[in-house]
């Protein structure tokens, strides 16, 4: 594909930031990058270190980063996606303009239509590459009625919260 895409013998694509306490995931993907290709230099920095530049748009070429946000879709999209966003290097207006729309949608279930558009354009755009999927050991109690698990794709948790219920006793 890099043949195709003009470059027979890869290309050097600069410096990848990492939080150092993810060196080692980050060490494996440049791993995978490299057998492709891409050549890549680490640069691990302290996580204070490496928060302050990531949300001072300091950070150039090729980043590890990790939600860390905690919430509904709508919240990670205003830190990573939305113009504005703390995590946002670049945006699209289309999206933009469909978080507002969301925003301010009353009925559940439009806010949920948009915010799936939203994160299909994302997937369409590659404007996230997904590297990995966490995987933890998960157990729910006999009164669980729907967990949440499984609910959101590739969501390591239970969510959305709202639609965990609890059976009657």
């Amino acid at each position: 594909m890099l043949a195709e895409a003009g470059h027979p013998n890869g290309f050097d694509a600069g410096e990848f930031y990492c939080d150092a306490s993810y060196s080692n995931v980050a060490e494996a993907l440049l791993d995978n990058l490299q057998a492709v290709g891409i050549r890549t230099k680490l640069r691990p920095l302290e996580r204070a270190a490496y928060i302050e530049a990531y949300s001072h748009k300091k950070l150039k070429n090729l980043l590890l980063g990790g939600s860390g946000a905690f919430g509904n879709a709508a919240t990670r999209l205003e830190a990573f996606v939305v113009k504005g966003g703390a995590y946002v290097y670049g945006s699209y207006p289309d999206i933009d303009t469909l978080y507002q729309q969301q925003a301010i949608e009353l009925n559940r279930n439009k806010r949920g239509e948009i915010l799936d558009t939203m994160q299909q354009l994302i997937a369409e755009r590659t404007v996230y590459a997904p590297i990995w999927q966490l995987g933890f050991i998960n157990g729910v109690g006999p009164r669980v009625g729907e967990s949440g698990f499984g609910l959101i794709t590739d969501f390591a948790y239970t969510g959305p919260f709202e639609d965990i219920t609890i059976k009657d006793t």
